[in-house]
């Protein structure tokens, strides 16, 4: 048994009746040319159950403290059904983009069975070119998004001579729980003390404000005598103060614009393809960063997409961007390590150029400010709130339609995940050909743009709220679009 982190246990109290707290991806693959019986749900089958043994989020599912006391635990499945969550559809008719993407966008608005483990699969074939394609949905409670390109090099690679040593575990009873409960607040006054002095560090170095760092240090001075020697041990000695300078903090909040709203329990998902050569060629004539690119690209689409609205703020809308936190020395590697900086996008800026130029700008001013604060100290913070009291916060923002109310901390979320750069395959003669990455949306964010690079591809996955964002292919359109519109205006000659 195994309690979740507080950076996991916050992707569960997101979900309400129309927030959903799981993430997915769309997998493409070929079918052996040489082999007419081929049956793409039985080679997916036997592949999964071979390498189960690697894959631990698959066969533990959440035991719930009573009464929302403390974080839930994982357990070892005792009634694991592996076909229960293994599924075999197909797409009606012939095939089409759109068809697939509408299919994909029905099967992430419904939210998972938290009595079972948290994931779903479902094999679909009737794609073009005998195609099929793996659909996997696994709760962010489970995985990040490191994780998560782990689990799909585990997928589709031969089974490890490892020794499977998963056996299922006996239910706990309430009281066992909340003895546990018990043992965990007994240990709470110390951390929360900590943490406290912890943060008002972090925040006089983001304000460069001298007395945050003056209250900490008299927090570590704490008692005389003893005691104090025994409580600086815990919490570290005080340290210099610098003097006061002006704050960086970056602006709050960001324009409302369609997407920003209280959303329904519906969903689409578009999605598109860029060779990433073509990513790398603008890279190298503008002296950016990939990420840098990309998210030049995304601001050129969602201007395009909110003057089509007449729609566009005159301020630059928010983006919010995940950031892997993993040293590669973690002892759990199913959980979330996982913070997120916040960057101005230039969807003011009419000029290409310009744009990337000042996302470069946008991206290390956020940079720095990320830096500022531990993000050790911000995943500990979250293990201090009361799991039923952020799950009522949730519930009430989304019952009041806080997000029609006021103006959204962020727009949108952008991820740029770099995928794996040598080919996969499932088994041998079934190649990976795309994977797409599928994520989720809140309140207040009904649009999520991630792109994942596998081998020489950029694959772009687009999630939005069917009413805030009806022609969400039109958004994904122009991020393509942009590809060209971009290195046209630095001289850029792209191969085909």
């Amino acid at each position: 048994m195994k309690q979740l982190t507080g950076a996991d246990v916050g992707f569960l109290n997101l979900e309400t009746a129309t927030s959903f707290g799981h993430v997915s991806s769309l997998s493409i693959y070929g079918t052996p040319a040489d082999d007419p019986e081929f049956d793409p749900y039985i080679a997916y089958r036997t592949q999964l159950e071979s390498v189960l043994k690697d894959l631990e989020p698959f066969r533990r599912r959440l035991v719930e403290v009573p009464l929302g006391l403390d974080r839930p635990y994982w357990i070892q499945d005792p009634d694991f059904d592996l076909d229960f969550h293994l599924r075999h559809i197909a797409v009606p008719g012939k095939e089409s983009a759109e068809q697939l993407g509408d299919l994909v966008g029905r099967l992430i608005g419904r939210p998972m069975d938290r009595r079972r483990p948290l994931w779903e699969a479902y094999v679909i074939e009737g794609l073009p070119d005998d195609n099929f394609a793996v659909f996997m949905k696994i709760h962010h409670a489970t995985i990040d998004g490191a994780a998560g390109a782990e689990m799909m090099a585990i997928l589709n690679q031969p089974a490890s001579n490892s020794v499977d040593s998963w056996r299922p575990e006996r239910v706990p009873t309430p009281a066992e729980l909340l003895a546990r409960t018990a043992i965990e607040v007994s240990r709470t006054p110390a951390k929360a003390l900590r943490l406290q002095i912890n943060a008002l560090s972090a925040a006089g170095r983001i304000t460069q404000t001298r007395s945050f760092d003056e209250a900490a240090n008299r927090l570590r001075k704490g008692l005389p005598g003893p005691a104090g020697k025994a409580v600086r041990r815990v919490l570290g000695d005080p340290k210099p103060v610098d003097q006061d300078k002006p704050p960086l903090l970056p602006a709050l909040g960001g324009p409302r614009t369609p997407f920003n709203g209280t959303i329904t329990a519906h969903r689409r998902f578009a999605y598109r393809s860029a060779p990433l050569s073509h990513i790398k060629a603008i890279k190298a004539a503008s002296g950016a960063t990939i990420n840098d690119v990309v998210m030049a690209i995304c601001a050129g689409a969602l201007r395009r997409y909110l003057l089509d609205h007449d729609a566009l703020p005159v301020e630059n809308l928010i983006a919010m961007v995940p950031v892997s936190i993993r040293t590669g020395d973690e002892t759990d590697k199913w959980s979330n390590r996982v913070s997120a900086i916040f960057a101005r996008l230039p969807t003011s800026t009419p000029e290409p150029p310009q744009r990337l130029s000042d996302v470069h700008d946008a991206m290390q001013e956020a940079k720095g400010q990320f830096d500022l604060v531990p993000a050790d100290t911000l995943l500990e913070m979250s293990e201090l709130a009361p799991p039923a009291l952020a799950t009522r916060a949730a519930r009430l923002a989304a019952r009041t339609r806080l997000a029609d109310r006021t103006n959204p901390a962020f727009n949108l979320v952008i991820s740029n995940v770099p995928g794996p750069r040598s080919p996969l395959q499932l088994i041998p003669g079934v190649d990976l050909k795309h994977y797409y990455p599928v994520s989720t949306i809140v309140d207040g964010q009904g649009l999520n743009i991630t792109v994942q690079s596998y081998v020489d591809t950029l694959d772009f996955g687009l999630v939005g709220c069917r009413e805030l964002v009806p022609d969400i292919w039109k958004v994904v359109d122009y991020c393509i679009d942009e590809i060209s519109v971009l290195a046209d205006s630095l001289g850029v000659e792209l191969d085909a």
